[in-house]
């Protein structure tokens, strides 16, 4: 997808489903939760996963680390010669996220993102090609220090360190960015105009693929799941709450990233891939937004919109 095609097809899709809101019902910016860090031009925040030990659970060869449950996330492992492993999270929303381990003595980090309350996580280990057996069932209680925290932090799919070039580039966009909305438009306009879509890989990709931002950066291709993991690393670095979301539109498979700005608190589908584009919210709509009906009625209503995980 070039450069040219894009603005054209961004122009016809002009009336394409967007929808704005705050968190909760709120008369006003001056109620809106503080973020984690109030974004700064220029500065990164990158909060580092870690499984100190002190709340685990094993079954061989899986080992987990809830020890930083408050800040978020837990930690995944498998012994040395372990198997694939699936493994699936139900909170509170009860949607259930789904995610596979077979990284070799790596800490992976997974989110919690259906935030505070009862979560369920059961594990299964693939005995053959395709088929699984259970390992482990493990039920905990989340008290988040932060409701933030899951969209600040990295994980499996939004998968980033401070020394990552992504994130000095996202330092380097945020410069000159005055508010975090300017950080978001600089930082979409660099994706989209920098990273070509690469049908070649969108054709034989297979299931349980994993984005690499480093790789979608340096190689400038990806498919919709790059773009969104690279664009919410960026912001996430910034401090800028962020959410990747997978789901459909109609009948139709959606990716789109929700962004937590200061003066209004999440923006959702900020920005969204409709099968063929990736599309920015209007800055202008999102700066006057007053949650009017007017407004809602411009940009639509959502009802469309199917989520079926966050990341």
């Amino acid at each position: 997808m070039n450069h040219t095609s894009f603005w054209r097809l961004s122009a016809l899709l002009a009336v394409c489903l967007l929808f704005l809101t705050s968190c909760g019902k709120q008369d006003g910016a001056d109620q809106l939760q503080p973020s984690l860090f109030p974004y700064e031009p220029g500065q990164t925040h990158v909060l580092v996963p870690d499984a100190p030990g002190t709340d685990t659970t094993r079954t061989a060869p899986l080992t987990l680390d809830f020890s930083h449950s408050d800040q978020g996330y837990f930690m995944g492992k498998l012994d040395k010669g372990g198997a694939k492993i699936n493994i699936q999270l139900t909170g509170p929303d009860g949607i259930i996220y789904k995610y596979f381990l077979n990284d070799e003595e790596v800490w992976t980090s997974f989110p919690f993102t259906a935030g505070n309350g009862a979560y369920v996580l059961v594990a299964f280990e693939e005995i053959s090609d395709g088929q699984y057996a259970s390992l482990l069932s493990y039920s905990l209680s989340v008290e988040l220090e932060n409701e933030f925290l899951p969209f600040i932090y990295p994980n499996q799919f939004v998968d980033f360190e401070p020394d990552d070039s992504a994130i000095q580039l996202a330092a380097e966009l945020s410069t000159g960015a005055a508010t975090d909305l300017d950080a978001l438009s600089a930082i979409y306009e660099y994706v989209t105009t920098h990273v070509s879509y690469d049908d070649e890989k969108a054709a034989t990709v297979e299931a349980g693929y994993l984005p690499n931002i480093e790789d979608t950066l340096q190689t400038g291709k990806g498919i919709c799941f790059d773009y969104a993991s690279l664009t919410a690393a960026m912001l996430r670095s910034l401090g800028i709450p962020t959410r990747l979301d997978i789901g459909y539109s109609g009948e139709i498979r959606h990716a789109w990233v929700d962004v937590y700005i200061e003066s209004m608190g999440w923006v959702e589908r900020a920005v969204e891939f409709n099968g063929e584009e990736w599309k920015l919210i209007d800055p202008t709509i999102a700066a006057t937004n007053d949650n009017s009906e007017a407004i809602s009625n411009y940009v639509g209503d959502g009802s469309n919109y199917t989520l079926q995980y966050v990341r």
